[in-house]
């Protein structure tokens, strides 16, 4: 903390055990809030806690100064989530949220802080991988409209004209951090790299999932789920049984295979 500055808790939301044996940390999407996982509620295991991260200059975040890039994000990201990557704990990122979760992975690491046992990273291209288009520039019914075809957000939302300009702001920020975000060359995690995707997802596709291996240093795998680009809302015991088997089944065992 510098300057004075008062910073709200970089954990905005959690649910599950209040006595974890293992915690899920959890990106949202492109102008995700709190509430980004509160559908995954009532599927979560015994011993689970769900803990969503809030980004600055977001939400309840919104006063504290939002970060230029991606890779300044996660800066402040490491600082503020000391505390919480103890050991054993994944992080999960879902479309904006992949690219963040693995800068700060990187961070946890280079700091000498507790590793994840993985790095989930859902429905986004590799760093390495250009993204094409502009649509950070479309106005707000032109986003919306892109957003509707991916399934990024539910049509009613067009009723809500107060929160929609909200949201049609936040989304545009993250978008043009994740326009802007590209490594040439990225150094791989040391933890388990495991990837998610819908398979109907026209924004992510199966050949870009696949394209994350140069970013794993140790185990990789490529899980691809029933439905599109919010896959992990439609079925939420479905998503976190595989997000769980896939960054904790020695230590949940026959629990989370209900």
């Amino acid at each position: 903390m510098t300057g004075g500055a008062v910073r709200t808790p970089a954990i905005v939301s959690r649910f599950g055990s209040s006595t974890p044996r293992f915690r899920l940390l959890c990106l949202p999407q492109a102008g995700g809030t709190a509430s980004s996982f509160a559908a995954w509620r009532p599927a979560v295991p015994v011993g689970v806690e769900v803990a969503t991260v809030g980004l600055p200059g977001r939400g309840t975040r919104a006063a504290e100064p939002a970060p230029g890039t991606v890779q300044e994000l996660a800066d402040s990201l490491v600082e503020d989530l000391r505390d919480a990557v103890t050991s054993p704990y994944a992080l999960f990122g879902h479309s904006f949220g992949a690219l963040v979760a693995y800068e700060l992975t990187r961070r946890i690491e280079l700091a000498g802080l507790p590793a994840p046992t993985a790095l989930l990273v859902s429905a986004s291209r590799p760093p390495h991988d250009p993204l094409t288009g502009r649509v950070s520039q479309l106005d707000d019914d032109g986003l919306l409209r892109w957003l509707e075809r991916i399934g990024g957000v539910p049509p009613e939302l067009r009723r809500y004209t107060r929160f929609l300009r909200y949201a049609m702001d936040t989304i545009r920020t993250d978008l043009a951090l994740a326009q802007r975000y590209r490594v040439a060359e990225p150094a791989p995690v040391h933890c388990d790299l495991r990837v998610f995707g819908g398979s109907g997802d026209v924004l992510a596709r199966r050949e870009q999932l696949e394209s994350w291996r140069p970013c794993a240093a140790a185990g990789f795998s490529v899980t691809v789920l029933p439905g599109g680009h919010a896959y992990p809302y439609a079925d939420p015991h479905r998503t976190l049984t595989a997000l769980l088997h896939a960054a904790a089944p020695p230590l949940l065992g026959k629990e989370i295979m209900a």
